[in-house]
């Protein structure tokens, strides 16, 4: 399957909110960087890293691909991303408040992620860039 194909389904898989369906997309030995200096091997590892935001720890999320750079001959890809949040759906809700506060009930960040895919077609490497610390949250990057 062609690499934007898989890119993707991959996205897909996070606007539907299953992480079932987002780790297929990894080797057994794939490699996460997201960004903040942590490092995730393997997929349990990876499971685990994504685990919050599948449970709406970050409220609904939804992934809006901006941009694309696809070499097949590398198998390298890389997607510039919004990711918008539905405040109104944070979860535990005692979190909402202070969300909704300083966000209002959707708002958004901009992303970039490079991957990495081996022979069969499989994540090998995710690597997330974007500021962590601070994300540049607006909430006009939140409307559907």
């Amino acid at each position: 399957m062609p690499i934007a194909d898989l890119l993707d389904r991959f996205v897909a898989g996070f606007n539907d909110n299953s992480l079932d369906e987002v780790m297929t997309f990894f080797a057994e030995d794939a490699i996460y960087r997201p960004g903040d200096g942590s490092e995730h091997r393997g997929k349990d590892a990876i499971r685990a890293a994504f685990l919050p935001q599948f449970s709406g720890a970050f409220g609904k999320m939804r992934f809006v691909v901006d941009d694309r750079v696809v070499d097949e001959g590398a198998r390298k890809a890389a997607i510039r991303w919004v990711c918008q949040h539905d405040i109104t759906q944070v979860r535990p809700a005692p979190r909402r408040w202070l969300f909704r506060m300083l966000y209002g009930r959707r708002c958004g960040w901009y992303g970039t992620d490079i991957f990495h895919f081996d022979d069969a077609g499989r994540i090998a490497g995710k690597y997330t860039y974007a500021n962590y610390n601070r994300p540049q949250i607006r909430r006009e990057l939140g409307s559907p």
